[in-house]
């Protein structure tokens, strides 16, 4: 957890020196389009497919007896090629890609130039995608956790070093160097608890049959995004980098909420496949509540108070008030959806434990893609950029409702009205506590942001806190803050 959160950490003062030396403007949205690939290529290869795949996988064969450091090294030369082949095809296709994002975006060359830079995070995502399974899957979770502080580290020094010289095209550099900063820091570690390669090892190989509907569950997710920028690239200029920081700012909470279920995972990966349903359910009815209290606590700050947090992260150097206004109210409708993003990352991972292939998650997702789609365009003329968000908020959450109305035998059986009931308190608690920090705000004295928004975050936690407990959150709220599950 203080690896991860050094990483978001380091990931914040990333995006502070993008917008501080680059602000909001036609060269960062170039790049945004050009991050795509390093966008994409995460949670399909580190924190996403690859591990939903590979975790249960190493799981199961280790159950069967078989050792792990066979396993790991038997599969990885096709792995290894694959990776190879589609880091090529990303940065030849890099022209394509672009104008395919993005078409209302007057010049492409810009986008289309990094995106070919920035290709090369398929094979280093890939890599650290890998190596992180195996050490995860062999309950070593720090090394995994360490590669998002190598990874920020080589982009900052970038921008640092070369932005004079090379522009916005320095971040691409740095984003590339990244990606192969990851398999430096992984590679010791992977080589001491795994073993050293194995010669002459038994043959193995993975069902990539099973990793189809996982992929494509990913990249539909991603989707979401490519559907924000596809609309928001006919937008004024900045309305594609406005979009980009605010989810930056409000996907912080969700990925640390979501640390307890990424340390589960291979406890649940083991108890799906020993059919051990009671500690399964269990397992993952603790993850979701923890992960839903900590982002619903989370939304309301955000909400209530996001045009100081944006102020006091991203307001400085060529980063305007205007800027600062603008990412403010796309962030505000983006956090609606974070209680869905929460509940697509738990409950995706029992689907994936199955040993065949399930095309349910990649369905309701494309349900979701599609409602982002559809409510985009009917949103930016009343709400400008800032529909977009909404939609993609409406498009997640109807995702995590057919997910978790999707869960049943023979998968997992879940207490799904008792689930329901407990977000439905700890969301109302959100309600009450984001509606006392509005009626609050026009009393409290106007103070530097550096003072004010560590205030907003004490006051908005405890609303938040007083809100469950007058709702009757208590025991919701206890087992979030002991970061541990209970029974129903």
């Amino acid at each position: 957890m203080v690896l991860v959160i050094a990483g978001t950490v380091t990931g914040f003062a990333r995006d502070l020196l993008v917008a501080g030396v680059f602000g909001a403007s036609a060269s960062t949205d170039a790049f945004m389009i050009a991050w795509t690939v390093p966008e994409t290529a995460a949670p399909l290869l580190i924190e996403g497919a690859l591990s939903f795949l590979l975790i249960p996988y190493f799981s199961r064969a280790v159950a069967d007896g078989r050792p792990l450091r066979e396993v790991v090294w038997a599969a990885l030369p096709k792995v290894l090629l694959a990776l190879v082949l589609l880091t090529a095809v990303t940065a030849a296709a890099a022209p394509l890609i672009t104008r395919a994002l993005a078409p209302g975006m007057p010049d492409h060359s810009l986008a289309a130039r990094c995106m070919q830079v920035t290709a090369l995070t398929v094979l280093g995502f890939g890599l650290a995608g890998y190596g992180s399974a195996a050490l995860r899957t062999h309950k070593v979770f720090g090394p995994p956790a360490a590669i998002y502080l190598a990874y920020n580290a080589a982009i900052i020094a970038a921008i640092a070093l070369g932005h004079s010289a090379w522009g916005i095209v320095s971040v691409a550099y740095g984003v590339a160097a990244g990606g192969l900063a990851m398999v430096l820091i992984l590679a010791p570690s992977v080589v001491r608890r795994i073993g050293p390669p194995l010669r002459g090892g038994a043959a193995l190989s993975i069902s990539w049959t099973v990793f189809a509907p996982i992929a494509a569950f990913t990249l539909i997710r991603q989707a979401q995004v490519f559907v924000e920028r596809f609309v928001a690239s006919s937008l004024p200029t900045g309305s594609i980098s406005y979009l980009n920081y605010a989810q930056k700012i409000a996907q912080v909470p969700m990925v640390a909420s979501l640390i307890v279920a990424t340390v589960s995972f291979p406890v649940l990966a083991r108890a799906i496949a020993a059919r051990d349903d009671e500690t399964a359910a269990r397992r993952v009815l603790g993850d979701m509540r923890v992960a839903a209290a900590l982002v619903l606590f989370a939304t309301a700050f955000l909400v209530a108070h996001a045009p100081d947090v944006v102020r006091l992260l991203l307001e400085h150097g060529a980063f305007t008030a205007g800027d600062t206004e603008e990412t403010a109210w796309s962030m505000r409708l983006y956090c609606l959806g974070l209680l869905g993003q929460v509940a697509v990352g738990v409950l995706c991972r029992v689907y994936f434990c199955a040993q065949q292939p399930m095309w349910y998650p990649a369905a309701v997702m494309v349900a979701g893609l599609v409602l982002t789609a559809v409510a985009a365009p009917l949103l930016v003329p009343a709400l400008g950029v800032g529909g977009v968000a909404l939609a993609n908020a409406a498009g997640i959450t109807l995702t995590g409702a057919l997910l978790l109305t999707g869960l049943r035998a023979p998968l997992l059986v879940l207490p799904k009205r008792a689930l329901m009931f407990s977000l439905g308190r700890l969301t109302l608690a959100a309600a009450l506590a984001t509606g006392a920090c509005f009626a609050v705000r026009p009393a409290v004295p106007d103070l530097p942001v550096l003072v004010l928004v560590p205030l907003e975050a004490a006051g908005t936690a405890a609303a938040f806190v007083i809100a469950a407990l007058l709702v009757g959150a208590k025991r919701d709220l206890s087992a979030a803050l002991r970061l541990r599950e209970e029974g129903a």
